[in-house]
Protein backbone atom coordinates (compact mmCIF):
# COMPACT_ATOMS: atom_id res chain seq x y z
CA UNK A 1 0.00 0.00 0.00
CA UNK A 2 0.78 3.34 -0.84
CA UNK A 3 1.12 4.96 2.72
CA UNK A 4 1.00 9.34 2.69
CA UNK A 5 3.20 10.15 5.62
CA UNK A 6 3.01 12.72 8.42
CA UNK A 7 4.85 15.32 8.97
CA UNK A 8 6.22 14.11 12.39
CA UNK A 9 6.19 10.48 10.47
CA UNK A 10 8.63 11.77 7.77
CA UNK A 11 12.85 10.29 9.21
CA UNK A 12 10.03 6.84 8.64
CA UNK A 13 9.68 8.00 5.46
CA UNK A 14 12.98 8.24 4.07
CA UNK A 15 14.22 5.18 5.77
CA UNK A 16 11.58 3.35 3.85
CA UNK A 17 11.92 5.10 0.51
CA UNK A 18 15.76 4.18 0.82
CA UNK A 19 15.03 0.16 1.64
CA UNK A 20 12.71 0.45 -1.16
CA UNK A 21 15.75 1.50 -3.52
CA UNK A 22 17.77 -0.76 -2.13
CA UNK A 23 15.11 -3.85 -3.03
CA UNK A 24 14.89 -2.35 -6.60
CA UNK A 25 18.11 -2.43 -7.29
CA UNK A 26 18.58 -6.06 -5.86
CA UNK A 27 16.03 -6.99 -7.99
CA UNK A 28 18.21 -5.48 -11.17
CA UNK A 29 21.50 -6.69 -10.77
CA UNK A 30 23.63 -9.32 -9.74
CA UNK A 31 24.38 -7.84 -5.84
CA UNK A 32 23.01 -9.24 -2.75
CA UNK A 33 21.54 -6.46 -0.68
CA UNK A 34 19.41 -8.98 1.78
CA UNK A 35 21.41 -7.88 4.48
CA UNK A 36 21.82 -4.42 4.29
CA UNK A 37 18.29 -4.51 3.76
CA UNK A 38 17.49 -6.31 6.68
CA UNK A 39 19.64 -3.97 8.86
CA UNK A 40 17.61 -0.86 7.48
CA UNK A 41 14.24 -2.91 8.08
CA UNK A 42 15.44 -3.08 11.83
CA UNK A 43 16.30 0.07 12.29
CA UNK A 44 13.28 1.30 10.53
CA UNK A 45 10.80 -1.12 12.61
CA UNK A 46 12.74 0.13 15.97
CA UNK A 47 12.42 4.01 14.87
CA UNK A 48 8.19 3.35 14.36
CA UNK A 49 8.39 1.76 17.89
CA UNK A 50 10.04 4.66 18.82
CA UNK A 51 8.42 7.55 17.32
CA UNK A 52 4.75 6.25 18.21
CA UNK A 53 5.45 5.24 21.50
CA UNK A 54 5.94 9.48 22.55
CA UNK A 55 3.36 10.87 20.63
CA UNK A 56 1.93 14.15 21.11
CA UNK A 57 -1.77 14.86 21.13
CA UNK A 58 -1.46 16.94 18.81
CA UNK A 59 0.44 14.21 16.43
CA UNK A 60 -3.24 11.55 17.98
CA UNK A 61 -5.73 14.06 16.65
CA UNK A 62 -3.60 14.22 13.15
CA UNK A 63 -3.19 10.52 12.96
CA UNK A 64 -7.09 9.58 13.96
CA UNK A 65 -7.53 12.22 11.12
CA UNK A 66 -4.91 10.14 8.69
CA UNK A 67 -6.04 10.35 4.92
CA UNK A 68 -5.75 6.27 4.56
CA UNK A 69 -7.29 5.80 8.41
CA UNK A 70 -9.93 2.64 8.05
CA UNK A 71 -13.61 3.55 7.68
CA UNK A 72 -16.88 2.53 9.07
CA UNK A 73 -17.37 0.60 5.79
CA UNK A 74 -13.39 -0.62 5.90
CA UNK A 75 -14.42 -2.37 8.96
CA UNK A 76 -17.71 -3.62 8.21
CA UNK A 77 -16.88 -5.59 5.26
CA UNK A 78 -13.93 -6.95 7.41
CA UNK A 79 -15.38 -7.92 10.21
CA UNK A 80 -19.05 -8.66 9.44
CA UNK A 81 -20.66 -10.96 6.51
CA UNK A 82 -24.65 -10.38 4.98
CA UNK A 83 -24.84 -6.48 5.34
CA UNK A 84 -27.64 -5.04 4.47
CA UNK A 85 -27.56 -1.39 3.94
CA UNK A 86 -30.66 0.50 5.14
CA UNK A 87 -31.48 3.93 4.76
CA UNK A 88 -33.47 6.99 4.88
CA UNK A 89 -35.20 8.79 7.44
CA UNK A 90 -38.66 8.02 6.35
CA UNK A 91 -39.10 12.04 6.14
CA UNK A 92 -36.24 13.83 3.98
CA UNK A 93 -33.17 12.43 3.38
CA UNK A 94 -30.76 8.65 3.17
CA UNK A 95 -29.28 10.09 5.72
CA UNK A 96 -25.64 9.45 3.84
CA UNK A 97 -23.01 10.43 6.24
CA UNK A 98 -24.22 8.05 8.91
CA UNK A 99 -23.80 3.89 6.95
CA UNK A 100 -26.21 1.31 8.81
CA UNK A 101 -27.65 -2.04 7.77
CA UNK A 102 -28.46 -5.65 9.60
CA UNK A 103 -25.24 -7.09 9.19
CA UNK A 104 -23.76 -10.68 11.21
CA UNK A 105 -20.81 -10.87 12.97
CA UNK A 106 -19.53 -14.55 13.53
CA UNK A 107 -23.68 -15.39 12.70
CA UNK A 108 -24.83 -13.24 15.36
CA UNK A 109 -27.29 -11.26 13.97
CA UNK A 110 -26.75 -7.04 14.99
CA UNK A 111 -27.61 -3.55 13.66
CA UNK A 112 -24.49 -1.87 12.78
CA UNK A 113 -24.26 1.77 12.55
CA UNK A 114 -21.34 4.49 12.08
CA UNK A 115 -20.27 7.71 10.59
CA UNK A 116 -18.64 7.59 7.20
CA UNK A 117 -16.24 10.95 5.75
CA UNK A 118 -15.62 9.03 2.20
CA UNK A 119 -12.59 8.36 0.76
CA UNK A 120 -12.52 9.76 -2.91
CA UNK A 121 -13.79 13.99 -3.43
CA UNK A 122 -16.95 12.63 -4.89
CA UNK A 123 -17.74 10.63 -2.00
CA UNK A 124 -16.47 12.93 1.03
CA UNK A 125 -18.92 15.58 -0.49
CA UNK A 126 -22.35 13.03 -0.85
CA UNK A 127 -20.67 11.90 2.84
CA UNK A 128 -20.61 15.55 4.09
CA UNK A 129 -17.38 14.96 5.07
CA UNK A 130 -18.92 12.52 8.02
CA UNK A 131 -21.02 15.42 9.71
CA UNK A 132 -24.45 14.14 9.97
CA UNK A 133 -27.46 16.58 9.70
CA UNK A 134 -30.62 15.70 11.49
CA UNK A 135 -31.91 13.12 8.88
CA UNK A 136 -28.70 11.25 9.42
CA UNK A 137 -29.40 11.10 13.27
CA UNK A 138 -33.32 10.10 12.61
CA UNK A 139 -32.03 7.61 10.42
CA UNK A 140 -30.08 6.14 12.59
CA UNK A 141 -32.79 6.34 15.43
CA UNK A 142 -35.06 4.58 13.42
CA UNK A 143 -32.97 1.95 12.83
CA UNK A 144 -32.04 1.61 16.91
CA UNK A 145 -35.66 1.68 17.12
CA UNK A 146 -36.07 -1.35 14.80
CA UNK A 147 -32.88 -3.26 16.48
CA UNK A 148 -34.67 -2.82 19.39
CA UNK A 149 -38.19 -4.20 18.38
CA UNK A 150 -36.55 -7.53 16.88
CA UNK A 151 -33.94 -7.74 19.38
CA UNK A 152 -30.82 -7.16 17.88
CA UNK A 153 -27.55 -5.67 19.53
CA UNK A 154 -26.64 -2.53 18.31
CA UNK A 155 -22.80 -1.86 17.56
CA UNK A 156 -21.86 1.65 16.59
CA UNK A 157 -18.61 3.21 15.20
CA UNK A 158 -17.82 6.63 16.08
CA UNK A 159 -15.59 8.88 13.27
CA UNK A 160 -16.76 12.40 12.84
CA UNK A 161 -15.34 15.97 13.22
CA UNK A 162 -18.90 16.92 14.50
CA UNK A 163 -22.30 17.06 13.76
CA UNK A 164 -22.88 19.75 10.74
CA UNK A 165 -22.88 23.01 12.22
CA UNK A 166 -24.73 24.42 9.15
CA UNK A 167 -28.15 27.21 8.73
CA UNK A 168 -30.58 24.41 7.35
CA UNK A 169 -29.13 21.81 9.62
CA UNK A 170 -30.09 23.97 12.70
CA UNK A 171 -33.38 25.13 11.18
CA UNK A 172 -34.43 21.12 10.54
CA UNK A 173 -33.48 21.05 14.60
CA UNK A 174 -30.13 19.46 15.14
CA UNK A 175 -30.18 20.19 18.66
CA UNK A 176 -33.16 18.43 19.07
CA UNK A 177 -32.17 14.67 17.02
CA UNK A 178 -29.18 14.63 19.37
CA UNK A 179 -31.13 15.03 22.43
CA UNK A 180 -33.31 12.31 21.27
CA UNK A 181 -30.46 10.66 20.25
CA UNK A 182 -29.20 10.34 23.22
CA UNK A 183 -32.85 9.57 25.67
CA UNK A 184 -33.51 6.34 23.08
CA UNK A 185 -30.53 5.28 23.22
CA UNK A 186 -30.33 5.01 27.23
CA UNK A 187 -33.65 3.33 27.06
CA UNK A 188 -33.27 0.49 24.82
CA UNK A 189 -33.23 -2.80 26.24
CA UNK A 190 -30.65 -4.67 24.04
CA UNK A 191 -27.27 -4.03 24.50
CA UNK A 192 -25.22 -1.50 22.86
CA UNK A 193 -21.41 -1.41 21.76
CA UNK A 194 -19.91 2.07 20.17
CA UNK A 195 -16.19 2.01 19.46
CA UNK A 196 -14.14 5.57 18.88
CA UNK A 197 -12.37 4.34 15.52
CA UNK A 198 -11.20 7.78 14.21
CA UNK A 199 -12.72 11.44 15.25
CA UNK A 200 -15.53 11.48 17.97
CA UNK A 201 -16.42 15.12 18.16
CA UNK A 202 -19.05 16.60 20.22
CA UNK A 203 -22.47 16.09 20.23
CA UNK A 204 -22.07 14.37 16.46
CA UNK A 205 -20.02 12.17 18.04
CA UNK A 206 -22.39 11.15 21.00
CA UNK A 207 -25.64 10.91 19.05
CA UNK A 208 -24.52 7.36 18.40
CA UNK A 209 -21.99 7.18 21.34
CA UNK A 210 -23.96 5.70 24.64
CA UNK A 211 -23.48 2.52 24.95
CA UNK A 212 -23.75 -0.31 27.52
CA UNK A 213 -19.67 -0.45 26.77
CA UNK A 214 -17.71 1.98 24.96
CA UNK A 215 -13.98 1.29 23.41
CA UNK A 216 -11.74 3.76 21.66
CA UNK A 217 -8.97 2.77 19.34
CA UNK A 218 -5.42 3.35 20.44
CA UNK A 219 -4.68 6.53 18.38
CA UNK A 220 -8.60 7.99 17.96
CA UNK A 221 -9.51 11.15 20.22
CA UNK A 222 -12.89 11.66 22.03
CA UNK A 223 -13.82 15.61 22.77
CA UNK A 224 -16.33 18.11 23.14
CA UNK A 225 -14.82 20.69 20.33
CA UNK A 226 -11.81 19.83 18.18
CA UNK A 227 -8.46 21.61 18.65
CA UNK A 228 -8.96 24.39 16.07
CA UNK A 229 -12.36 25.05 17.23
CA UNK A 230 -10.75 25.14 20.83
CA UNK A 231 -8.02 27.39 20.15
CA UNK A 232 -9.76 30.11 17.88
CA UNK A 233 -12.18 30.27 20.78
CA UNK A 234 -9.48 30.71 23.94
CA UNK A 235 -6.35 32.06 22.11
CA UNK A 236 -8.43 33.81 18.29
CA UNK A 237 -6.67 31.65 16.35
CA UNK A 238 -6.67 27.99 15.09
CA UNK A 239 -2.77 27.83 14.29
CA UNK A 240 -2.75 27.12 18.35
CA UNK A 241 -4.45 24.04 17.52
CA UNK A 242 -1.49 21.61 19.39
CA UNK A 243 -1.94 23.65 22.45
CA UNK A 244 -5.47 23.15 22.84
CA UNK A 245 -5.19 19.73 22.16
CA UNK A 246 -2.59 19.44 25.17
CA UNK A 247 -4.95 20.97 27.33
CA UNK A 248 -8.01 19.06 26.44
CA UNK A 249 -7.13 15.41 27.07
CA UNK A 250 -8.86 13.93 24.07
CA UNK A 251 -6.46 10.95 23.57
CA UNK A 252 -7.80 7.60 24.48
CA UNK A 253 -5.00 6.98 27.17
CA UNK A 254 -6.50 10.32 28.91
CA UNK A 255 -10.26 9.13 28.17
CA UNK A 256 -9.49 6.28 29.76
CA UNK A 257 -8.04 7.19 32.77
CA UNK A 258 -11.33 9.55 33.32
CA UNK A 259 -13.40 6.70 33.33
CA UNK A 260 -15.31 8.22 30.20
CA UNK A 261 -14.76 4.55 28.19
CA UNK A 262 -14.52 1.07 29.23
CA UNK A 263 -10.99 -0.22 27.01
CA UNK A 264 -8.69 1.01 24.56
CA UNK A 265 -7.90 -1.41 21.39
CA UNK A 266 -4.44 -1.11 20.52
CA UNK A 267 -3.36 -0.77 16.91
CA UNK A 268 -1.30 -2.49 14.65
CA UNK A 269 2.12 -0.50 14.91
CA UNK A 270 1.97 3.08 12.97
CA UNK A 271 -1.76 2.87 13.20
CA UNK A 272 -5.12 1.48 11.87
CA UNK A 273 -3.91 2.20 8.27
CA UNK A 274 -1.18 -0.42 8.19
CA UNK A 275 -2.25 -3.11 8.73
CA UNK A 276 -6.03 -2.94 8.33
CA UNK A 277 -7.34 -6.24 8.41
CA UNK A 278 -5.34 -6.88 11.60
CA UNK A 279 -7.19 -4.02 13.44
CA UNK A 280 -10.01 -5.26 11.94
CA UNK A 281 -9.31 -8.65 13.89
CA UNK A 282 -9.12 -7.12 16.92
CA UNK A 283 -12.18 -4.79 16.75
CA UNK A 284 -14.00 -8.27 16.11
CA UNK A 285 -12.45 -10.09 18.86
CA UNK A 286 -13.46 -7.40 21.51
CA UNK A 287 -16.97 -7.34 20.24
CA UNK A 288 -17.45 -11.02 20.49
CA UNK A 289 -16.07 -10.74 23.83
CA UNK A 290 -18.31 -7.78 24.85
CA UNK A 291 -21.36 -9.13 23.06
CA UNK A 292 -20.79 -12.55 25.17
CA UNK A 293 -21.60 -10.75 27.84
CA UNK A 294 -23.98 -8.50 27.31
CA UNK A 295 -25.84 -10.72 25.64
CA UNK A 296 -26.61 -13.08 28.78
CA UNK A 297 -28.03 -9.89 30.78
CA UNK A 298 -32.00 -9.31 31.16
CA UNK A 299 -33.32 -5.92 29.49
CA UNK A 300 -34.01 -4.49 32.72
CA UNK A 301 -30.44 -5.20 34.51
CA UNK A 302 -28.80 -3.80 31.03
CA UNK A 303 -30.84 -0.25 31.05
CA UNK A 304 -30.15 -0.48 35.16
CA UNK A 305 -26.15 -0.79 34.57
CA UNK A 306 -26.28 1.64 31.85
CA UNK A 307 -27.65 4.01 33.91
CA UNK A 308 -25.19 3.79 36.59
CA UNK A 309 -22.86 3.88 34.07
CA UNK A 310 -24.10 7.20 32.80
CA UNK A 311 -24.50 8.77 36.36
CA UNK A 312 -21.08 7.46 37.25
CA UNK A 313 -19.40 10.02 34.66
CA UNK A 314 -17.43 12.57 36.41
CA UNK A 315 -17.25 11.28 39.41
CA UNK A 316 -13.66 11.21 41.49
CA UNK A 317 -14.33 6.65 42.24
Amino acid sequence: MNINFLDFEQPIAELEAKIQELRLVGTDADINLSEEIARLEKKCNQLIKDTFSKLTPWQVTQLARHPQRPHTIDYVSRIFTDFDELSGDRMLSAGPSIVAGLARIDNIPVMVIGHEKGRKTNEKIERNFGMPNPEDYRKALRLMKMAEKFNLPILTFIDTPGAYPGIGAEERNQSEAIARNLLVMARLKVPIICTVIGEGGSGGALAIGVGDRVFMLQHSIYSVISPEGCASILWKSAEKASLAAEAMNLTADKIYELKLVDGIIPEPLGGAHRNVDAMAESIKNELLRQLNVLQSQSPDALIEARYKRIMAYGLDT
